[in-house]
């Protein structure tokens, strides 16, 4: 079985690079420790927040400290390198322009996976930080898919903020309320699939009947990673 070693460069937030490693290996068909990937975890906590840095112009802490990270992981030797947080993926060129180590596109990935389940034409909506709705990188990849973008309004998208930083403060969160924003696209909006793209928001535990509208881009950066370091991946 062939052995690619994978690095993760986390800590955006810590509880969302907590369950990417936990979904990793739950997922990989293993019967022996030896079955699972060799992998490495930076969970760099302290790295500047992301969806500051894009909404005032200033990347130069984020790529600073981004691309600390990444010359690390080349040197470890890592042959891919996974970045579970959605709006980081705004700096992707900048990124993979810092090394030969290919970076897992999870953006892209979650598009294409939801082109290949529903085919083209279908409306996309978006729950997403205010950065990554700013950046347009989800808009951009589901017009490359033949896919329709939807956001939310700006009603929902503030509770959408409040949610996901509210996970990141380690407050109670209103799971109903959520789900409403999700219904919210789904019957207000017309939207076929809803992207969680924002790793803090796969920590909710949804309903059977919302959950069935919506795809994680979590569990699809962790069904890549796992075939791309030369794994099998259960399927959810």
């Amino acid at each position: 079985m062939e052995n690619k070693k994978l690095g993760i460069i986390g800590g955006m937030g810590p509880m969302a690079t907590s369950m990417f490693f936990e979904r990793i290996v739950s997922r990989t068909v293993a019967a022996k420790d030896q079955d699972h990937i060799d992998l490495v975890i930076f969970n760099h906590a302290s790295m500047p927040d992301r969806t500051s840095a894009i909404l005032s112009g200033d990347y130069t802490d984020f790529l600073r400290e981004i691309g600390s990270d990444i010359k690390a992981m080349e040197t470890l030797g890592m042959a891919n390198i996974a970045i579970p947080c959605n709006t980081s993926h705004y700096f992707m060129h900048q990124m993979q322009a810092m090394t030969s180590v290919p970076i897992i596109n999870m953006v892209k990935e979650t598009v294409k996976s939801i082109r290949q389940r529903y085919g083209e034409g279908i409306n996309v909506g978006i729950l997403a930080t205010n950065g990554t709705i700013f950046t347009g990188t989800y808009e951009k990849a589901c017009a490359e898919e033949g896919l329709h973008f939807i956001k939310p309004d700006e009603a929902t998208q503030n509770d959408v903020m409040k949610i996901i930083y509210d996970i990141k403060a380690d407050l109670p969160i209103d799971v109903a309320r959520f789900e409403a924003v999700v219904n919210t696209l789904i019957e207000a909006q017309g939207c076929q699939c809803v992207i969680l793209a924002c790793t803090e928001l796969s920590l909710i535990q949804l309903n059977q009947e919302i959950k069935k509208y919506c795809i994680d881009a979590m569990d699809v950066l962790v069904e890549k990673a796992i075939v791309y370091s030369g794994r099998q991946c259960k399927p959810l």
